[in-house]
């Protein structure tokens, strides 16, 4: 039987990003964002708040994307806790930043994968921030790489945002075939 819960939005998986970008004094910061999603074959899409990092994207216009994981979890998570407006986040935390070969933006290289991303649309909307990025480049560590040197998913382990449990969640198992496994249906 089912039940009515009220209007709870629960859109899942919601990715892990860590958006990084630099300042107006080349200072790296990072955030933790889970409101974006692949648009186009080329483009990422990301709704922010007003945050240092859409200062920074508004200076620079271009940001690198990585992959949270279970390895990154906490500092990940810690990248979503504090205001980079108050705080040096890259330091705090530890990690080890260089910039990106395409993009003026840092790669933090904890994450196993980033993409290289340059502003194409930056549009402010009732105090948040719409933005698409065009991928420029990838960079991927060779762990995560499978036949033909595409990304693996399972071998890279995303986490996602459980949004209803408050929640990170792993992301990988393989259980279908897209374009394919409904062709039975399909062709009845």
């Amino acid at each position: 039987m089912k039940r009515n819960i009220g209007a709870k939005t629960i859109i899942t998986p919601l990715p892990v990003f860590i958006i990084a970008t630099y300042d107006e004094n080349g200072v790296p910061n990072a955030m933790n964002a889970a409101w974006g999603t692949q648009c186009d074959n080329d483009k990422v899409f990301l709704l922010l708040g007003s945050h240092k990092t859409t200062d920074n994207l508004k200076l620079k216009k271009a940001f690198t994307l990585a992959f949270a994981t279970p390895e990154t979890m906490r500092i990940s998570d810690y990248f979503g806790l504090e205001s980079g407006r108050r705080a040096n986040k890259i330091e705090k935390a530890g990690v080890h930043v260089h910039k990106a070969s395409k993009v003026d933006a840092p790669i933090i290289d904890e994450y196993p994968l980033t993409l290289e991303c340059e502003v194409v649309e930056m549009q402010e909307v009732e105090g948040d921030f719409r933005i698409v990025g065009q991928v420029v480049n990838t960079v991927a560590d060779e762990s995560i790489l499978g036949d033909g040197g595409n990304i693996d998913i399972g071998k890279l382990r995303p986490i996602s945002y459980d949004s209803s449990a408050k929640a990170y969640r792993v992301l990988g198992d393989i259980v279908g075939n897209a374009f394919r496994d409904g062709a039975s249906i399909k062709n009845k």
